[in-house]
C-alpha cells in the first residue's frame, strides 16, 4: 500500500520561511518551539491550554467592545476559544511545558491555532493570517508575559478548587472515624515508646484538625492566584495596551470564566515577582506533609498483623506480595506518602525558579507551572484514593488497644501526682525487670488501696485533662 503523501503549506517568521503541514491548526513558530523542547515528551496540561484559550476569548470580546477588533473577526476568535475551552484541538498545542523563552512558545502555540482555527470558521484556509492573524488580531493588546502567567495562575486555581473538594471529603472522613473510636482506650507513644492511654478516636480527631488547617491554607491560596497581571503586556507598563482593554480586561475574563478574578494593583510588580506561586506552592506542600506524618501512623497503628500494633486495620486493597501467601500491604497510605515525596522536591523546584527571576521578568515561569500543576492534581487524587480506599473502610481491633494499655507500664505516669515522681519511676522500672503488672505491684508493696488505685488508673479519665487538686491536699 503506498505511503499517504503529506501536504505542506509554506508559512514564515521572524526567523525565515518553514513548511508546516498543511492540515494541522499549529503554525511556524509552534513547530520550531516543538523542535527545539523536547523535554519531557509531555504536552501542556488541559488546564493550561483551556484558561489560555480563555484569556484569548476575553481578549476579543474587550476589543471588539472598545471598537479595536472587526465583530466577524471577533465572533470567529470567540468560537475558536469555546471550542478549545470544551476540550477539542488539544492536540494541536505541541509544544513542550518546560521551554525557553518564558512561555512564548505555548503563547504563539495558542495565537496559530486559534487564528487557524478562526480562519477556518471565516471560510479561509489555514495559513491564511491576512484573515485572521495569530499576533496582530488573537494577541491583540496582549504579550505572552501578561498572558502565560495568569493562564498559569487560573488553571492553579481551578486545581485548587477541586483539591479543597477532596480535601474536604477527607476531613469528614476522619471525623466520622473520631467519632467512632472515641470509646477505643489504646497506649499513645512518644519517641516510638509507651508513653500514656489515649483514644483512638482522639487520635483520628487530631489528623482531621491537620486537614482542616489544611483546607484553610488552600483557601487563602486560591486567592494569591486570583490576581492577575492581565494588561501589563511586556513589562507590566501597559505598552500597546488600549486604557479601555486595560480597565475592561479582567472583569471580562471573570465573566467568561465565572472565577473571581482582580486585577493585580501594581502590574509591574505582579509582571516581576512570582512569590504568590512560592505561597501556594508552600501550601500544598504543608498539606503533604500532614498527609504523609498520617500514612506513616496508618502503617504503623495496621502492622502486623501477628507481630505488629495490629491496633488498627486498614482495608485490604491487594495481595502484597508475589511469594508470601495472603500478605497484605498498606498500599494506599504507601502511595500517598510518595506523592508528599513528589510535592516536596517539586516545591523546591519552584522556589528556586521563583528566586532566579532577574529585574522586569521571570523566565522560569514554565517550570514553575510544571512542578506546581503536578504536585496540586497529584495530591488531589492521592487524597481520593486515601478516603475512598482507606480510611472509610479502617476498623479498630480495641480488644487489641486495652491489652496493650492493661500490660503497659506507662500508666505509671498518672500515678506521680499522687506518690511523687521518683518513687513512680522506681515501681515503673521494677514493673519493667519482673514482667509484671503497675496495678499488681502498687497493691502488693501497699502503696495504694485498691479502690484509689482504680481510680486513678481508669483509662479514660487519664485520656482527659485535669485531676482534683482538693483529693492530692486531703492525701
Amino acid at each position: 500500500m503506498a505511503a499517504v503523501k503529506t501536504v505542506y503549506r509554506s508559512e514564515h517568521d521572524s526567523i525565515g520561511e518553514r513548511s508546516v503541514p498543511k492540515d494541522v491548526y499549529y503554525g511556524v513558530q509552534s513547530l520550531r518551539a516543538a523542535e527545539n523542547f523536547h523535554i519531557t515528551g509531555l504536552t501542556m496540561h488541559p488546564e493550561i491550554i483551556n484558561s489560555i484559550a480563555e484569556i484569548k476569548k476575553a481578549s476579543a470580546i474587550t476589543n471588539y467592545e472598545i471598537g479595536l477588533l472587526d465583530k466577524r473577526v471577533a465572533d470567529a476568535i470567540v468560537r475558536a476559544c469555546d471550542e478549545i475551552a470544551a476540550g477539542k484541538l488539544h492536540e494541536a498545542f505541541i509544544v513542550d511545558p518546560i521551554q525557553g523563552g518564558a512561555g512564548t512558545s505555548l503563547n504563539m502555540n495558542a495565537n496559530e491555532v486559534i487564528a487557524n482555527r478562526a480562519i477556518e470558521l471565516l471560510g479561509g484556509e489555514k495559513g491564511d493570517y491576512a484573515l485572521v492573524n495569530p499576533n496582530d488580531h488573537v494577541n491583540y493588546g496582549q504579550s505572552t508575559n501578561d498572558v502565560f502567567p495568569s493562564a498559569g495562575k487560573m488553571a492553579v486555581l481551578k486545581l485548587l478548587i477541586r483539591a479543597q473538594i477532596q480535601l474536604e471529603r477527607l476531613y469528614a472522613a476522619l471525623t466520622q472515624k473520631a467519632e467512632e473510636f472515641d470509646g477505643v482506650i489504646k497506649m499513645g507513644r512518644t519517641q516510638m515508646q509507651d508513653a500514656v492511654p489515649i483514644r483512638l478516636g482522639q487520635e483520628f480527631r487530631a489528623y482531621s484538625e491537620a486537614i482542616r488547617r489544611d483546607i484553610v491554607r488552600l483557601e487563602r491560596a486560591q486567592d494569591e492566584m486570583r490576581c492577575l497581571n492581565m494588561g501589563g503586556t511586556a513589562i507590566g507598563t501597559g505598552i500597546n495596551a488600549d486604557e479601555q482593554y486595560l480597565r475592561r480586561i479582567v472583569p471580562n475574563l471573570s465573566k467568561v470564566t465565572g472565577l473571581r478574578l482582580i486585577q493585580a494593583f501594581d502590574l509591574i510588580d505582579a509582571t516581576q515577582n512570582l512569590d504568590e506561586f512560592v505561597a501556594v506552592s508552600g501550601a500544598v506542600k504543608t498539606c503533604a506533609v500532614n498527609l504523609s506524618k498520617m500514612c506513616n501512623d496508618l502503617r504503623l497503628l495496621s502492622s502486623g498483623p501477628r507481630c505488629g500494633f495490629n491496633e488498627i486495620n486498614l482495608p485490604p486493597r491487594q495481595n502484597g506480595s508475589s511469594i508470601m501467601p495472603g500478605k497484605v500491604n498498606p498500599v494506599i497510605p504507601e502511595v500517598v506518602n510518595q506523592v508528599a515525596f513528589h510535592i516536596i522536591g517539586g516545591d523546591m523546584t519552584v522556589t528556586m525558579a521563583a528566586e532566579a527571576g532577574q529585574l522586569e521578568l521571570n523566565a522560569f515561569e514554565p517550570i514553575i507551572f510544571y512542578h506546581l500543576i503536578q504536585s496540586v492534581e497529584t495530591l488531589t487524587y492521592a487524597v481520593h484514593t486515601l478516603v475512598d480506599n482507606c480510611i472509610v473502610g479502617i476498623t479498630a481491633n480495641a480488644a487489641r488497644c486495652k491489652a496493650m494499655v492493661d500490660n503497659s507500664v506507662g500508666i505509671i505516669t498518672a500515678l506521680c501526682p499522687h506518690i511523687g515522681y521518683e518513687a513512680a519511676a522506681d515501681l515503673a522500672k521494677r514493673a519493667i525487670e519482673t514482667g509484671g503488672s503497675v496495678k499488681d505491684l502498687i497493691l502488693e508493696e501497699g502503696v495504694l488501696d485498691e479502690e484509689t488505685l482504680e481510680k486513678i488508673l481508669d483509662p479514660y479519665s487519664m485520656t482527659e485533662p485535669g485531676i482534683s487538686a482538693k483529693e492530692l491536699l486531703e492525701r
